[in-house]
């Protein structure tokens, strides 16, 4: 199996680059030589590679940057997708497109299933909206997989923050009424080659194309998922710090955060057969890498 994968640094793509093996072969293309805004690059890369599926977890991420860059943010996660997938179609295979819980309104009381009205309420989640439009559009062979919360080991994210932020701060102010489900982007790299899988196993399936969750199980708030991270780095040695709960209006912020960002991931299991864990395992992992103990 031959993963093209759009992007080399972004968290998704560095944890699929470390799943290669000898049955898996993953090629993880940048910029310059492909570029989400510039299609002939992108045509020009997947014909070369021909791979058996495309995947695009590259994208504009800069949520708040993107409330003055919306044109920006739409070339990049509308276009730029389009484009992937477009190009997928032409050799003849699917493509895995990554997108977000930023589509949702985020006020609903529980978690939100596939068939629930989107409204995203910023420029980042209408321009990934727009994405999973595109990909649609451009090419019937696809799973369009929303996540949530990511972080890594590597990149910027918020897991990374709070243990910068424990080094020299006795008390760390976050917001604790915002609640979702911490996904790490290992598992994510998982889940993704459990749908690729099924894609090249199933061809004429129809079960697996369409929008699916797909997020670590469990869920907490930004504050509950700050004390996890501080109680198993403190039990490892590291950083730590006492978490103050504030409200989202303690914080304000140029993009608006959905209150609500919990993803119902029961389609997702029942189709492909694959369960994330729990998110504390994922932060117990993250603790582990981040201290030298382990290496995903």
């Amino acid at each position: 199996m031959k993963l093209l994968v759009t992007g080399r640094d972004g968290q998704v793509a560095q944890a699929l680059s470390k799943c290669a093996s000898d049955t898996v072969e993953i090629v993880c293309v940048g910029r310059p030589e492909l570029d989400l805004l510039d299609p002939a690059s992108i045509k020009t890369q997947v014909e070369a590679h021909r791979p058996d599926v495309v995947i695009n977890p590259a994208a504009y991420t800069a949520v708040d940057k993107a409330e003055s860059e919306p044109e920006l943010a739409c070339a990049i996660n509308r276009d730029g997708a389009g484009y992937v997938a477009e190009a997928a179609a032409r050799i003849g295979v699917p493509i895995i497109q990554i997108s977000t819980d930023y589509v949702f309104r985020g006020d609903k009381p529980s978690p939100y299933t596939e068939d629930d009205a989107t409204d995203p309420q910023g420029a980042y989640g209408a321009s990934k909206l727009a994405g999973e439009q595109a990909v649609a559009a451009a090419n019937p062979t696809h799973s369009i997989l929303r996540t949530a919360w990511v972080y890594a080991p590597w990149g910027n994210n918020f897991a990374k923050t709070m243990l910068r932020l424990a080094g020299d701060r006795d008390v760390v102010r976050v917001v604790a009424d915002q609640h979702g489900t911490p996904t790490y982007a290992p598992d994510i790299a998982d889940g993704i080659l459990a749908v690729a899988r099924k894609m090249l196993a199933e061809k004429e399936a129809s079960d697996w194309r369409g929008v699916f969750h797909m997020t670590n199980s469990g869920a907490t708030s930004w504050a509950g998922f700050a004390e996890e991270i501080f109680a198993r780095s403190s039990e490892r040695g590291g950083a730590s710090a006492g978490v103050e709960p504030i409200t989202t209006a303690d914080y304000p912020t140029p993009a608006k955060r959905p209150a609500n960002s919990r993803l119902h991931t029961a389609k997702f299991t029942n189709v492909f057969s694959h369960t994330l864990p729990d998110w504390r395992e994922g932060v117990i992992r993250f603790c582990d890498q981040a201290h030298g103990k382990t290496r995903d």
